[in-house]
């Protein structure tokens, strides 16, 4: 089961890093493995949080964003992620799915609007009113977790941020949030450390795939494989639901 982790979790990860929604191949792959829910999701949450904060860092290396902007975000991701695993529980999976879709298709629909000329590199990222967003997400991401990224990705490119600057935020607003998410899961005694050190090692070698072809791929290929990634993830949920 290592090997299959490992891989698996290599391609969520870089899937993840690029557009989101890594979780299409993450989460089914460790339940078919016989991993608990609660389990597959602590899982998730611990390789994420090492795996983000790893491609965020390169890109701050990089230049790319600024330790003053990331900053910016991280009370509204790790108070959203602590709630969020706190509460984990309190809603049936249904509902979570019914919401999951709606917010994507939201997400999906706003893609296509006119969006604001994207921020040069090193200028500051204007986070104005997308607090409550991101702590919306941040809880979201603690409580269930498919499609947090695509829905990050989307919130900050609609924002006029560049695609490799969009993905640096994602990055560390979903370190932030899983660490919060994780120590919930942690406490209650749902982590297997087995299996969370096999896909996160291979989610770290995803990321750091991923983040350095990323810069290589234009905005408007981005916003592509982006709403591509969101549609096929409203299918599988809306799959799951009706099913």
């Amino acid at each position: 089961m290592f090997f299959i982790l490992l891989i698996t979790g290599f391609f969520t990860s870089m899937i993840g890093t690029i557009a989101g929604s890594g979780g299409l191949i993450g989460m089914p792959v460790m339940l078919l493995a016989g991993l608990p829910v609660h389990s597959a999701i602590a899982t998730s949450k611990f390789s994420n949080t090492l795996s983000s904060f790893s491609s965020f860092f390169y890109l701050l290396r990089k230049r790319k964003v600024h330790w003053q902007e990331a900053l910016s975000i991280l009370p509204f991701a790790f108070g959203g992620g602590l709630a969020g695993g706190l509460t984990a529980g309190l809603l049936t999976k249904t509902a979570m799915e019914i919401i999951a879709v709606c917010l994507l298709i939201a997400a999906f629909f706003i893609g296509f609007l006119k969006k604001p000329e994207s921020t040069n590199e090193h200028q500051s990222a204007s986070m104005k009113r997308t607090g409550p967003f991101l702590a919306a997400i941040g809880f979201y991401d603690g409580m269930f977790g498919p499609g947090q990224a695509t829905l990050l990705m989307h919130t900050f490119i609609n924002k006029g941020v560049s695609y490799i600057r969009a993905i640096a935020f994602t990055r560390f607003q979903t370190f932030v949030s899983c660490s919060a998410a994780f120590l919930a899961y942690l406490f209650n005694g749902h982590f297997i450390w087995q299996a969370g050190i096999a896909f996160c090692l291979g989610s770290i070698a995803g990321a750091q795939t991923a983040v350095r072809f990323a810069d290589k791929v234009p905005l408007r290929t981005a916003r592509a494989i982006l709403n591509t990634m969101t549609l096929i993830l409203i299918i599988q949920i809306l799959h799951t639901l009706i099913m």
